[in-house]
C-alpha cells in the first residue's frame, strides 16, 4: 500500500489520478478508476451543456459509490462555453473535487469554496504552480512537457520540472507527464510528488470508451510517435503521429498560420477518431509515454500493478541500497 497526503486530502485510497480527457472522461471510465480506489475526473466540456453534464454525473453515480471529480478546463476563446453555468453544475450535484486546467481559475474559486469543492489546479510551469497555491487551490498537478496534451511554452520536462515546484509547493502536489507504470509512481515520489496522474495510459484501458484501433495504435507505438503542433503559434500540443498531425506539422513550417490549419485540427474530425477508429481522421492527443504502454488491462488490473509493484520496487529495489557501504579499495602496491 502506497498512500500520501494526496490520499488524505482528497479521499482516495492510491495516490494516482485519471485527468479529464476530452472525449474520453466519460461515465465508464471515471466509475471503473473511482471502483478502483483512485481519483478520475469527468471532463465537463466533453458534454455539449451544462444539464448533459449534470445527467453524466448522475449516470457515473449509478456506476460507482465511490468519490469522483469533474475536470473543468478554461480557455479564452472568442465565443467561450457557459463556464460559469458548469461550474455551478459541479457545486449543485456535491461534486467532491474539481480538476481546473488552462486559464487562471480564480474567478471561480469564491464558488468552489462555498460548495465545499476542493480544486485541483493543473499547471505547465512553477511560476503558475505558484500563483495558483497563492490564490488558494488545495492541490497542484505539474505537467512536464513529455505530456499529452498543451505542455505549455517552457519545454521543461519532468525530472527538471517536479523536483523545482516540489521545492515550492507546500500542498500536495501531482505529477503528470510521461506515467504509465510503478517505476513512473515510485520515481515521482522521489522528486517531491504526492502522486501521479496519468492520461495516455487510461486511454488504453477496456474500460476506455475510444475504439479498439486507438488503444492498439497505443501499445504498437513508441516514444517517438508522437508531433508537437502549433508551436510557431505559440499554443503547443502534443499528439499522436498520423497524416494529419504531420500534415499540420508542414503547413505550420512553411509559414502558414491558423486558418491554413483550422479545417484539419478540428475537435470533431478527433472525436471521430476516437469513434470510427479511423487513425487518420483528426488529430487526438497522445504522451511520449506510449513507449510504455504494452497492454490493454481493465483499470482495475491497472491500478493494482502500479500499486502493487511500487512497493515492491520500495522494498525490494530501494531499500535494500540504504545503508550499504563499499568495502575500501586497497591501494596497488600495498
Amino acid at each position: 500500500m502506497v498512500r500520501t497526503r494526496f490520499c488524505e486530502v482528497f479521499g482516495v485510497e492510491h495516490p494516482i489520478v485519471q485527468g479529464g480527457m476530452q472525449w474520453v472522461g466519460r461515465a465508464e471510465l471515471v466509475s471503473a478508476v473511482a471502483d478502483a480506489g483512485a481519483l478520475g475526473f469527468l471532463t465537463a466540456l466533453t458534454q455539449p451543456s451544462p444539464e448533459d453534464l449534470a445527467k453524466e454525473i448522475g449516470r457515473c453515480r449509478e456506476l460507482t459509490d465511490k468519490p469522483f471529480g469533474v475536470n473543468l478546463t478554461i480557455m479564452p476563446t472568442i465565443n467561450p462555453p457557459p463556464y460559469a453555468e458548469y461550474r455551478d453544475v459541479i457545486v449543485e450535484s456535491g461534486i467532491p473535487v474539481v480538476e481546473t486546467a488552462g486559464f487562471n481559475p480564480a474567478e471561480h474559486l469564491p464558488a468552489f469554496r462555498a460548495g465545499g469543492v476542493k480544486v485541483l489546479h493543473k499547471c505547465t510551469s512553477v511560476r503558475h504552480a505558484v500563483k495558483a497555491q497563492e490564490l488558494g487551490v488545495d492541490g497542484i498537478s505539474i505537467d512536464g512537457f513529455e505530456c499529452a496534451g498543451h505542455p505549455g511554452e517552457d519545454d521543461v520536462p519532468g525530472l527538471v520540472l517536479i523536483p523545482a515546484a516540489a521545492e515550492l509547493i507546500s500542498i500536495p502536489m501531482i505529477a503528470s507527464g510521461g506515467f504509465a507504470d510503478a517505476r513512473g509512481l515510485v520515481a515521482a515520489l522521489a522528486l517531491g510528488a504526492d502522486g501521479i496522474n496519468m492520461g495516455t495510459r487510461f486511454l488504453a484501458t477496456e474500460e476506455a470508451p475510444v475504439h479498439d484501433n486507438v488503444k492498439r495504435r497505443l501499445v504498437a507505438s513508441t516514444e517517438r510517435d508522437t508531433e508537437l503542433i502549433f508551436r510557431s503559434l505559440r499554443n503547443t500540443a502534443r499528439v499522436a503521429h498520423n497524416a494529419v498531425s504531420a500534415e499540420v506539422v508542414a503547413i505550420l513550417d512553411r509559414g502558414g498560420d491558423f486558418s491554413a490549419v483550422r479545417d484539419l485540427v478540428a475537435g470533431a474530425r478527433g472525436r471521430a477518431v476516437f469513434e470510427t477508429g479511423d487513425l487518420d481522421e483528426g488529430i487526438w492527443s497522445a504522451g511520449v509515454v506510449q513507449g510504455l504502454i504494452h497492454d490493454i488491462p481493465t483499470v482495475g488490473e491497472l491500478i493494482r500493478r502500479i500499486v502493487d509493484e511500487a512497493g515492491q520496487l520500495i522494498r525490494e529495489r530501494l531499500a535494500p541500497t540504504v545503508g550499504r557501504t563499499t568495502a575500501p579499495t586497497r591501494a596497488a602496491g600495498a
